[in-house]
């Protein structure tokens, strides 16, 4: 049985997709790129500034937020968006991607995923129920099934084991949903590795069960970025084309560019954050390396024509100073700079797909990439 759409299919162009998704915490305009908060906060920089640089949606982890602080004290809180002061949209992954991560931690069977906590070392179990239990405690506005996530390059039969087990969690998940309020998403993953065909049959499966949206799981996981592309071009035709698709933990703004245009609405991954932290900008030129000598003598921003403030008032030479100092400050810059830059990558993206012009929009956006910095001297 199909749950209730809460998706408005706005307009097509090629097969870059615009959209509208309601949410019981507002509307998220897409394709979006959710920012990561995994612990019910974004390093580095103030839910002000992640709403300010114009997300309309992030993103929380199931695993960490039950671990610490707790779903039910979160919930005695009132629930995650008035704990953590972000009022906005917000999705949480299922703890799933922990059973590949925590691998040396972890023990999988049919009925659940038992943990071994990064934090103390306690036994945790979570199960398909309890990991969408912790997932309504936290009050989340959308909701990801439980699944297992294997890491490529990895044997057929261990990819098929861990498609099959998601499938069967995937039906469970729902069932353990189906009390949620209106207006709260629950999303299945379609896994599969790099088989088409257990992608196929990932994919007619959950499409089988129904749910609210579709996420692409499993990759980003090791595999080249033409694998994850061919694996999109296999998935993405069998998924509704009036739910939401959310291709998981990606990426790179060039991954972000190619997977639209093959039909992918919303996005998470934490790379502006963590490669701000490490003096890494993107930028409409291309990702600049602020620890490189090179930088220590300019006086140019990183881009005088962008809308976000510090990017355009800070010059390199200070930037470079901060980072290579350890300065928190430049930490704090480069994230905020970067989620800004993928916001304003995204509103480009809707903007060409509502006008039909999103194939003029990728050739600009590859040809600023390859002029590179120099571009504004």
């Amino acid at each position: 049985m199909n749950l209730p759409n809460h998706f408005e299919l706005l307009k097509i162009d090629g097969q870059a997709r615009r959209g509208r998704l309601t949410t019981p915490h507002g509307i998220v305009q897409t394709p979006a790129f959710m920012p990561v908060g995994t612990a019910g906060a974004m390093k580095g920089m103030h839910w002000r500034e992640v709403r300010d640089a114009g997300a309309g949606i992030v993103l929380g982890n199931t695993y960490h937020l039950m671990l610490r602080p707790g779903a039910e004290r979160i919930a005695a809180l009132g629930g995650l968006q008035k704990f953590t002061g972000w009022n906005g949209p917000m999705l949480t992954d299922s703890g799933g991607f922990q059973v590949m991560s925590l691998s040396e931690l972890r023990k999988v069977t049919e009925k659940a995923v038992t943990f071994r906590s990064h934090i103390d070392g306690a036994k945790v179990e979570l199960s398909p129920e309890r990991s969408i239990e912790v997932q309504r405690l936290i009050g989340s506005d959308i909701a990801m099934q439980m699944d297992e996530c294997v890491r490529l390059p990895a044997a057929r039969a261990d990819i098929e084991r861990a498609m099959q087990l998601s499938l069967r969690w995937g039906e469970r998940s729902k069932g353990a949903f189906e009390s949620a309020p209106d207006g709260y998403m629950l999303f299945g993953i379609v896994q599969g590795g790099d088989v088409p065909e257990l992608r196929h049959a990932s994919a007619r499966g959950l499409v089988e069960t129904g749910f609210h949206g579709y996420a692409i799981g499993g990759l980003a996981v090791g595999e080249p970025q033409a694998v994850m592309l061919a694996m999109i071009e296999e998935t993405a035709p069998l998924l509704p084309q009036d739910r939401p698709r959310y291709l998981m933990g990606v990426g790179t703004p060039e991954d972000l560019l190619e997977a639209v245009a093959r039909g992918i609405d919303m996005f998470d991954c934490v790379m502006p954050t963590r490669n701000g932290r490490h003096g890494m900008a993107f930028t409409r030129f291309g990702q600049i390396n602020l620890r490189n000598a090179r930088h220590a003598d300019d006086p140019r921003p990183l881009d005088e024509e962008s809308s976000w403030p510090a990017t355009r008032d800070y010059s390199r030479a200070y930037l470079h100073h901060l980072v290579r100092s350890g300065e928190t400050l430049g930490a704090m810059l480069l994230s905020e700079i970067n989620i800004a830059y993928y916001q304003h990558l995204m509103a480009g993206m809707r903007e060409a797909i509502g006008n039909g012009s999103f194939e003029a929009f990728q050739k600009q956006t590859r040809a600023g990439w390859a002029r590179g910095d120099i571009a504004v001297r």
